[in-house]
């Protein structure tokens, strides 16, 4: 079975979710996107799966520093388009497991899909 995390290195969730992964002996692929990008295929997945207003990050500070116009009348092409240009606007981490796509991190979670 293969299992990839998705985000980005220096980034604190990151950080807490691959430790809980590593804590738990659990082996991964990870999978940088902001230095090897990500294809719109997997960001369609993941807005499949999940939800595009789940996956585009708007807390984050490359999403709040886009003019009002970017911002405006947001819908899943937009967002996947913006996604796809600035890879930080994705939320993290976005983790692919048994089939399943998670997106964020909370222990719990991560506990009940590999327990």
């Amino acid at each position: 079975m293969t299992i990839t995390i998705y985000g980005i290195k220096n980034c604190d969730t990151m950080k807490k979710a691959r430790s809980w992964l590593d804590a738990e002996g659990i082996d991964y692929a990870f999978h940088d996107y902001k230095s090897a990008g990500i294809d719109a295929a997997h960001l369609n997945a993941w807005c499949d799966a999940a939800g595009w207003e789940t996956v585009l990050n708007r807390a984050g500070t490359t999403f709040k520093k886009l003019d009002e116009a970017q911002k405006a009348d947001l819908n899943r092409e937009k967002a996947i388009a913006l996604m796809q240009a600035q890879p930080s606007m994705i939320k993290r981490p976005v983790l692919e497991a048994k089939g399943k796509i998670t997106v964020g991190f909370k222990p719990d979670i991560y506990a009940a899909l590999f327990g």
